[in-house]
């Protein structure tokens, strides 16, 4: 796949979750930030999301959550169903004009549950493409509004990805 011009807009993104894989579990916030041309800031997005009916929370993921309540009841605050979040979400995509681009890291599951959220809910993805992050890019990722996303924090994330 080519990778997409600087005029495109880059979409930086950070996501909590109650486990390793979407469906089984569920995404809890889902944070994104629009980049333009030049790394210039052109849109947020933000939203906490109900459980998936029939998910369950991840042994790994519980002893996390656990260790930062505050956290997680910050996850809860205000979630609204999946569905509803979907669509707003692939709606503030669509407004971004031009062909959005999903900064992909590949060591994060981050795309994997925005992908199978958009899919299962909006019935799909708005992204005209994917584009690679690295340090050479002036993208940077969605700002994390948990205290426990500090740099020196591993996350939640990291924690069940070692199970």
């Amino acid at each position: 796949m080519p990778l997409a011009s600087s005029a495109s807009p880059h979409v930086t993104t950070h996501v909590h979750t109650d486990g390793p894989i979407p469906g089984p579990h569920s995404l809890l916030t889902l944070t994104s930030t629009a980049y333009g041309a030049g790394g210039v800031v052109v849109g947020t997005f933000s939203a906490n999301l109900r459980e998936l009916p029939g998910a369950t929370l991840h042994p790994v993921a519980l002893e996390n959550w656990r260790s930062r309540a505050e956290d997680w009841l910050l996850t809860r605050r205000a979630a609204r169903p999946p569905g509803q979040v979907a669509n707003a979400y692939a709606a503030w995509v669509d407004d971004l004009g031009g062909s959005p681009q999903f900064v992909v890291d590949p060591a994060e599951p981050d795309h994997l549950f925005v992908f199978w959220y958009l899919q299962r809910f909006a019935g799909r993805w708005p992204f005209a493409g994917l584009a690679p992050a690295s340090a050479t890019t002036s993208w940077a990722p969605a700002p994390c509004p948990l205290s426990g996303c500090r740099p020196a924090d591993t996350g939640d994330r990291d924690a069940v990805a070692a199970a």
